[in-house]
């Protein structure tokens, strides 16, 4: 654009400024705001969980949004997938390096392994005082049958072509071999995890790493101590103060699930949910998603 074009554009831009809405002027501060809540990588009955196939329009749209000062997290999550929430946390670095800009974490009720990971992607990370924040480990967990097809007279018949193919299967005994060699993939997550937290915090963490990384949990007040969050406080009471009374936080909204439209268009199309395949999955996966949530008392 040349000079007299560009003087000729912010001439036009001045006139039509009182009718422009704020979002458009340029001069009032915009910090968009991505929610991102619930169980990581776990699908529900009526919800997907948190992924990055979920979240990268959303995200994008964060960082894109003209005159943006910054971008908040806005973060309530237990935790799950270690893989989906390494991958939202590398998209969150990306987009602020190349947008070049700066990223607030805000944690609400937990903020918690997987959870906790993703806030390590902002530049800074602000909670309550009574917030859940921490656990910083790595579980995993089964349920274990056998006994209950034997009551039952069932026999289970597994062939595989490899020695290690059915392990840790629920069907079948649990075998030590197979725990052993479990236990030592979650040491490489673990491991992986602290590098991360280590990275991300440096210096400001406090405390014996034994503690820091035992994969306990603390409330927000303790958390700051040891330097896991560096403030107390909210949203908007902290983006006003930094960035003023008129302040915007626009939220940007994830696009309605496909398993949520599949669902509704059964539900119109007055089909049985209760046939659904895969639904028997569906609830395990509710229950585990509650038994995250429930070791926050929640």
């Amino acid at each position: 654009m040349a000079k007299s074009d560009t003087t000729w554009f912010d001439q036009t831009l001045e006139l039509m400024r009182p009718v422009l809405s704020a979002r458009l002027r340029g001069d009032v501060p915009i910090v968009p705001v991505v929610r991102l809540a619930g169980i990581i990588g776990t699908i529900t009955p009526l919800r997907t969980g948190l992924t990055l196939g979920g979240l990268a329009r959303t995200l994008d749209r964060a960082f894109k949004v003209r005159h943006a000062r910054a971008v908040a997290l806005l973060i309530n999550s237990p935790g799950g997938s270690p893989v989906q929430s390494h991958l939202i946390f590398r998209r969150i670095r990306e987009l602020a390096a190349e947008h070049e800009l700066p990223v607030i974490a805000f944690v609400e009720d937990v903020g918690a392994s997987g959870g906790y990971m993703i806030a390590c992607a902002a530049d800074e990370i602000i909670c309550d005082m009574s917030s859940m924040v921490g656990s910083i480990g790595v579980v995993g967990g089964s349920f274990g049958f056998h006994k209950l097809i034997e009551k039952i007279g069932v026999e289970r018949r597994l062939y595989t072509s490899g020695e290690h193919k059915a392990m840790l299967d629920p069907f079948l005994p649990e075998k030590p071999d197979d725990v052993k060699r479990l236990k030592a993939i979650q040491k490489d997550i673990h491991e992986n995890f602290i590098a991360l937290v280590q990275e991300r915090r440096g210096a400001k963490l406090q405390g014996p790493e034994k503690t820091l990384f035992s994969g306990e949990f603390w409330t927000g007040a303790r958390a700051r101590e040891l330097g896991l969050v560096d403030e107390i406080g909210e949203m908007r009471m902290t983006l006003r103060s930094r960035f003023g009374e008129k302040v915007l936080t626009p939220l940007i909204n994830a696009e309605r699930s496909p398993l949520i439209r599949r669902l509704l268009g059964a539900e119109s199309r007055g089909g049985d949910l209760l046939d659904r395949p895969g639904l028997a999955e569906d609830v395990l996966s509710a229950l585990e998603a509650r038994a995250l949530w429930a070791r926050f008392g929640l």
